[in-house]
Parts: structure tokens; sequence; C-alpha cells
């Protein structure tokens, strides 16, 4: 009976082995659409005037802070 369970473990651990690339190639594709999302909202913000900030109440080192840090915008 050890015998079994250890052959399984074996099969599971070599199962887990070669799907650990294609888990690391489907969290690199999510990490690369968050900053493509990031690039985006930045340039954003860097095309926006001084004026449009603030007719929003906003500024500029307040919305790049709430992009990369997720805090409040002041």
């Amino acid at each position: 009976m050890a015998t079994i369970a250890s052959n399984h473990q074996t099969v599971v651990s070599l199962a887990a082995a070669l799907l650990a690339p294609l888990r690391a190639v489907g969290r690199i594709l999510v990490d690369l659409a968050d900053a493509a999302s990031l690039a985006r909202s930045l340039a954003e913000v860097s095309r926006m005037s001084e004026s449009s900030l603030t007719a929003r109440g906003l500024t500029r080192d307040g919305e790049i802070r709430r992009l990369l840090h997720g805090t409040p915008s002041a």
C-alpha cells in the first residue's frame, strides 16, 4: 500500500513539474496586461493639461501616486 501511495505522489509531482512552466507563462501574461493598462493610464495623465487636472480638482502628482500605489488622489 505504501508503494501505491508513493507512486501516486510521484505522478502528482511529475504533473506539477510539467505544468509549472505553463502557470509561469500565464502569470507573465497577466502581469503584461496589467503593465500595459498602467502604461495607458499614465500616458493619459501625461497628456492632460495642468488646467484640465485643476478643473477636476486633481494634481498630476496625486494621479500618478494613485495609479502607481493605489492611494487616493489629493
